[in-house]
């Protein structure tokens, strides 16, 4: 039986296993490409999924954004080490010195300690970009610029700003134009109105009942926030997205889109990153990891019950992506595990979650507590035998949402890894092999949690 062969086996069973309705799965290997699909793209209106229906993409959106930005840098209309404000003269921050300070390259690489996101509905005309900028001093700065990597949502919106202001298009017709187009990307969409013409996947989410139910709407990212996640693709654009990335910065009709020098920046780090399943560091947008001594480089995304995976192996030439239509638990962990079998069955290359140390009470106790962000809060807790982690949306957004949001992470069991750097691996539940830390403050209180490479400030 041959390698693909046992990939659908094993993409099939993992779907009925996750509970997935429909999934596609590409893996390019040997200057080859394969694709394996499954299922429907609805529950309620099934059509069978194909390497060419329309998923979300959710935050994998944000390497096409850096990488139009990365563009213009290479045609030096932007500078890397510039601040915002050369390109961006209107953004005004709650922290006044942070917004003369922040860099170009603070925003590509999540240090420009910006929180996750301004959680704001500002239309969908062609001023939605600067609406949400206009809406940025709401935004908490949660560590100077440079001090530390906090993955940022607003950060990204904030770089569509940028690319909107420096070329004089939209935000859309600025990636059309510098990166869909000459890459051939013709399965790749922002508008719903687009999407809607052509075979797409629906997201579904648990009900109160427990039964898995279509979302609504389709989709929950406003205009405001495309550039951090906006973006519907299929199975065969994003391994050619893949193959550009693994390649020389040529598109496959041989036109120049980067240098290679400009290409392999992005890919080279830029911070580290401290106990986290993303990556052991970023690049220019990318996360890096260091899986069984092989670097990997890639990018993971949801969106309204939908979830998002890719993954490169530069050095093989090797790629993978996974797309699912479920969530939030089941289709994290389904892309989880097929893009782990993946690299093991195609390149020998073992990725496994570290095992915690033995429960200790007292230190469980320092950790015990209530941590939130802009949108999320996070619950660390303790029966006296081991310690849970939850994750949910704050209940003032989810009143004041007119549309659907995905349900809640219930708790699950999490686990403190070897070392004294206070950091765990979560080791049930629907955020099963994530990884993070806590943060101390000088006098060696426990003041923050990093999960999905998102601070989280300790309220109590």
């Amino acid at each position: 039986m041959s390698t693909i062969d046992t990939l659908s086996e094993f993409v099939e069973a993992a779907a009925k296993e996750f509970g997935i309705p429909g999934a596609a799965v590409g893996v390019q290997v040997d200057g080859r490409e394969a694709y394996v699909c499954h299922g429907v793209t609805s529950t309620e209106n099934p059509l069978p999924v194909d390497e060419r229906t329309l998923f979300q993409l959710g935050s994998v959106t944000k390497t096409h954004t850096a990488t139009v930005l990365m563009r213009l840098v290479d045609q030096g209309r932007v500078d890397l080490d510039a601040p915002v404000r050369r390109y961006v003269p209107e953004l005004v921050l709650a922290d006044e010195k942070a917004a003369a300070e922040i860099t170009v390259l603070n925003l590509l690489n999540h240090t420009a300690g910006l929180d996750w996101n301004v959680v704001v509905d500002t239309g969908d005309g062609d001023d939605a970009l600067a609406g949400f900028v206009a809406k940025m001093a709401e935004l908490e700065q949660i560590a100077p610029p440079g001090a530390r990597a906090s993955y940022s949502q607003a950060g990204f919106n904030l770089v569509g700003r940028i690319i909107e202001n420096v070329t004089g298009l939209t935000y859309e017709r600025a990636v059309a134009s510098l990166l869909l187009d000459p890459l051939g990307l013709t399965d790749s969409f922002f508008a719903p109105s687009d999407v809607m013409t052509r075979r797409f996947a629906v997201g579904h989410n648990v009900d109160e009942h427990g039964d898995l139910a279509v979302s609504r709407p389709w989709t929950v990212t406003t205009r405001g926030n495309r550039p951090g996640g906006g973006l519907a693709s299929s199975a065969v654009d994003q391994l050619r997205w893949a193959r550009f990335h693994l390649g020389d910065g040529l598109a496959e009709n041989g036109e120049r889109v980067l240098t290679t020098e400009v290409l392999n920046r992005m890919k080279e780090p830029t911070v580290e990153l401290r106990g986290s399943t993303l990556g052991d560091a970023f690049g220019i947008c990318w996360f890096l990891r260091d899986v069984d001594g092989v670097r990997t480089v890639g990018h993971g995304g949801s969106a309204s019950g939908q979830f998002a995976e890719l993954l490169t192996v530069p050095e093989r030439g090797f790629a993978v992506v996974s797309l699912s239509n479920a969530g939030p638990e089941s289709g994290l962990l389904f892309n989880q595990a097929v893009v782990r079998w993946a690299l093991e069955h195609y390149l020998g290359v073992v990725d496994e979650d570290p095992e915690p140390v033995p429960y200790d009470h007292a230190r469980a106790l320092e950790l015990v507590g209530s941590y939130d962000n802009d949108a999320m809060t996070l619950t660390i807790a303790t029966d006296g035998t081991e310690l849970t982690i939850g994750a949910a949306i704050k209940p003032e957004l989810r009143a004041a949402s007119e549309t659907e949001l995905p349900p809640d992470y219930e708790p699950a069991a999490m686990g403190l890894l070897p070392g004294a750097g206070d950091e765990y691996v979560v080791t049930g539940g629907g955020l099963k092999g994530q990884r993070g830390f806590f943060t101390r403050a000088a006098d060696g209180a426990v003041i923050g949690a990093d999960l999905g490479g998102r601070l989280f400030t300790r309220r109590r």
